[in-house]
This record gives C-alpha cells, sequence and structure tokens, in this order.
C-alpha cells in the first residue's frame, strides 16, 4: 500500500467542498461537529514524520495538514454600504463606518416595519407600504415641522434626517427586476444568465429626489446672514436692529401662528433682492419637478376597488350642471376661465371640487373603455358616445392641473389617500411619500422668500 505524498501542495489542492468550511464559523474554538482537534505538538510531528508523533508507527497512512487559505472578506451589503457613505453638503460624499448606534437604529426601524406599527405583534398592523410611507411623512414632520423660517437647518435635525432616510431609502437596493444577459465562462464559452438591476422608476426617480434634497438644504444652508429677521409670537424681535419698522405680513389673518418676517425702513439692497428672487425660482422649479414626480408615480398606482365602486354613475352629477355645461361645450375649452367662473377662494373649496372634478374623470374614463357589441346604428352610437366621453375625461384632467397649480399647497384628493391606504408596492410607496415630503419642503420655502419680499416690498413703500 502506496503511502500518499507528505506536500501540503497536493492537500491544498483538495476541493473546498472535501474539507471542512471554516469560513462559516466567526469562533474557532469550537470544533465542527465530527472532527476532533489534535495538540499543536502532534499536528506539527504528523507533517513532518518524526518518530516522536503518536502515529509514526502506525501501518495505516494519513493525510498532511496543510494551512487554510486567508479568508476573503464579503462585500458589506447595500444596507451598510448606504450607511457607511455619507453625504455632504455639496452633493459629495464621506466614507465612513456603521457605529452601533446606526446599527440599533437599524433594528429598531426595521422591526417596527416589519411589525406594520403594531407593537403588539398580533398581526394587526397596516401593510409594508404603508408603514413605510407613514415613516417617512412622520420623519418629515419631526424635522421640518417647525421650520418655519429662512434659516440653516439645525445639526442635530439635519443628521437625523439624512442617517433615517438612507435607512428608509436602503430598501429600495433590493427592489430589482430581471433582465437577460450572458456570462463568458473561464474557458470562453457564453451561457445566458437572468441577472438583476434596478427597476425602472426607482432607477429614474429616486437619485433625482435625492438631487432635490441636496438642493433644498443648501438652499437653507445658503441664509447664513441675512438682512432681515423675525419676530417672535409676542412681537418682539429675535436680533437687535438698529431701524425696525412694524411687521407686515400678507397672509392676514390666515395661519396667524407662523412668523412674520421685518426688514428695515429702507428695504433689501438690490443684491440681497435679486439673490432672493433667484433662490425662490429655484425653489418653485425643484416644487414642479417633485409634484411631476409625484403626480407620476400616484398614475401608476392602482386604483382600489372600494374606489370605484363609490363612484357615481353619471359624471355630471358629480361635477354639477355648471361645470358640465363648461366641460360639454364643444368650442374651444380653457380650464382657467372654469375656475374663474367657479370663484374658489380657499383650499377648502378648492379640494372639494378636485374630488368631484376627479370622480368624473374616472367615470367618463371607465364608460370610454367600455366595448358593445350591438347593431351597426348602436355601434356608431356608442362610439360617438365614447368619443364624447374621451373628450369630457380629458378636459376634466386639464381642469384638475390647472386647479392643483392655482393651489400648490392643495391637500390630498380623495382617490390619492385611497391609493396611498391600500398601495400594496413597497418601491412605489417610497417614491410617492419621499416626492411628497419634497414637494411640502419646496412649496414652504417658496412661501417664506414671498413673505421675505411682501415684507422689502411694504417697507419700501414707507420709505
Amino acid at each position: 500500500m502506496e503511502t500518499p505524498s507528505s506536500t501540503c501542495d497536493e492537500g491544498s489542492e483538495l476541493d473546498a467542498r472535501s474539507q471542512f468550511d471554516y469560513a462559516d464559523f466567526d469562533d474557532l474554538d469550537r470544533p465542527p461537529r465530527g472532527h476532533r482537534w489534535e495538540p499543536s505538538s502532534d499536528v506539527s510531528s504528523e507533517c513532518s514524520g518524526e518518530p516522536g508523533s503518536p502515529y509514526g508507527s502506525s501501518p495505516y497512512p494519513r493525510w498532511p495538514v496543510c494551512a487554510l487559505p486567508a479568508r476573503v472578506p464579503k462585500p458589506p451589503p447595500p444596507l451598510l454600504k448606504r450607511l457607511s457613505t455619507t453625504r455632504r453638503a455639496g452633493g459629495g460624499v464621506r466614507e465612513g463606518k456603521p457605529g452601533d448606534g446606526e446599527l440599533q437604529l437599524i433594528k429598531e426601524r426595521f422591526s417596527k416595519l416589519l411589525l406594520g406599527e403594531d407593537m403588539s405583534g398580533s398581526g394587526k398592523g397596516v401593510s409594508t407600504s404603508v408603514a413605510i410611507s407613514n415613516a417617512i411623512t412622520n420623519l418629515y414632520a419631526t424635522v421640518f415641522g417647525s421650520c418655519h423660517r429662512l434659516e440653516p437647518l439645525p445639526a442635530e435635525k439635519r443628521s437625523m434626517w439624512r442617517r433615517e432616510m438612507d435607512c428608509l431609502l436602503s430598501v429600495c437596493d433590493y427592489i430589482v427586476e430581471f433582465f437577460p444577459s450572458k456570462e463568458i465562462l473561464p474557458d470562453g464559452t457564453t451561457r445566458e444568465v437572468m441577472a438583476t438591476r434596478p427597476r425602472s422608476d426607482i432607477y429614474v426617480n429616486l437619485p433625482a429626489l435625492e438631487k432635490l434634497d441636496d438642493m433644498l438644504l443648501e438652499i437653507l444652508d445658503s441664509f447664513q446672514k441675512t438682512e432681515f429677521w423675525y419676530v417672535n409670537d409676542k412681537g418682539q424681535k429675535d436680533d437687535s436692529v438698529a431701524t425696525p419698522c412694524r411687521p407686515v405680513s400678507q397672509r392676514g389673518d390666515e395661519k396667524w401662528w407662523l412668523p412674520v418676517p421685518c426688514v428695515t425702513k429702507p428695504g433689501l439692497t438690490e443684491t440681497v433682492r435679486r439673490d432672493l428672487q433667484q433662490k425662490r425660482d429655484c425653489a418653485s422649479q425643484i416644487h414642479k419637478a417633485a409634484m411631476a414626480i409625484n403626480n407620476d408615480v400616484l398614475a401608476e398606482i392602482r386604483i382600489p376597488d372600494l374606489y370605484k365602486q363609490a363612484l357615481p354613475k353619471c359624471g355630471r352629477a358629480s361635477v354639477g350642471d355648471l361645470i358640465y355645461r363648461h366641460m360639454s361645450f364643444p368650442g374651444k375649452f380653457s380650464p382657467e376661465y372654469l375656475l374663474d367662473c367657479l370663484e374658489i377662494s380657499s383650499e377648502h373649496e378648492a379640494l372639494e371640487a378636485a374630488d368631484r372634478v376627479e370622480a368624473a374623470m374616472h367615470v367618463w374614463r371607465r364608460k370610454a373603455s367600455q366595448s358593445h357589441s350591438r347593431s351597426p346604428w348602436s355601434a356608431v352610437k356608442d362610439l360617438m358616445e365614447s368619443d364624447k366621453n374621451v373628450m369630457l375625461a380629458s378636459r376634466a384632467e386639464d381642469v384638475l392641473l390647472c386647479l392643483k397649480q392655482r393651489f400648490p399647497g392643495l391637500s390630498q384628493t380623495t382617490l390619492d389617500a385611497s391609493k396611498i391606504q391600500y398601495n400594496k408596492d413597497v418601491g412605489q410607496a417610497i417614491l410617492e411619500s419621499y416626492s411628497r415630503v419634497l414637494e411640502s419642503l419646496a412649496y414652504n420655502i417658496v412661501t417664506c422668500i414671498d413673505d421675505v419680499l411682501f415684507a422689502d416690498e411694504a417697507a419700501r413703500k414707507i420709505a
């Protein structure tokens, strides 16, 4: 019986599956099941074949003990990779390592998401998509709920916003889609495989939203030293100014709890006024971009069955006779003229009109999509009716868009709230909630700048 070679090269060429998988054991103090550790002196003597080995006189050959190859560290999962990369104010990134506090935050945050906000664990919580949407909305309210001034965001709130948003957005790293690809084998042959990539809507919209987020925080950070200030609830100045003027607000009695900006009697300098106008235009464009993304995501979410069942049978009964006469007029249609005729003066009236118009729009779309198979004349009649329903649905959509543009701070319609409540797609829930809070933040910045410009105009009139 031949004795195998005692060199360690042949042992290192053994298949990894025939040896113990030491990579699966993080603690080597406990040996794998079915294996008996030997003293190190015996192992060394076994490899060298010295006579002092307890196995030296054994007639049975033994395989040599060889050193295991060094463990190759596995790349971190996308979640830890996202947490270890911190975004800077200028849009860059800073590499770091997630600490114990961040890992504890991950456990707490995702435990609540998995429980569906039901801490009792009885399974009565909401779906994961609704839970993560509520988490983003509540985080925005916590960080920006009390920020009604043009000033940099406090460092604690800024860090909280970045850290927790990175934790919530990390879910998108695991939302992928499959696509056919080719893989080149070591021998040069190719084979077809199914590879993964980020889902198309997340791949397009999520980086854009993160860029809009950075731009909004940059706008707030730019208000370091300003020529205006705010008064507190008692009507006193927050900062001492040499020549104050009486605070003037364009809101009147509406939203009286918000701080009122003040400027000196000569007003703002031309450079500051021009800079404020540029920042307002930038925030307005960000608001439009976030609103467009939000509308696109909401349009892709499936309409709940409960909303369809609650729709009226006739669109005219939903919008009323006045709106229906303007929308069914065969000539040129102007949604701006229709809204002027309605004389909507408050956001409450605007939201009520938006709900009625949106419900009628879906009624007309449903009628236009129905197909009929009847006699030839009935078919022609149904085709004409279908064309009318298409026209009414298109005009209702124009009215709804014009209404949202005229009232940028309009609340969610009944359909939008129903879609968010019954949505099951986690990716759509993240994109919708993220774009919605950025839209709200951009609108608040535009409103605050408008208040400062209004106070400046009033101060220049007094001077």
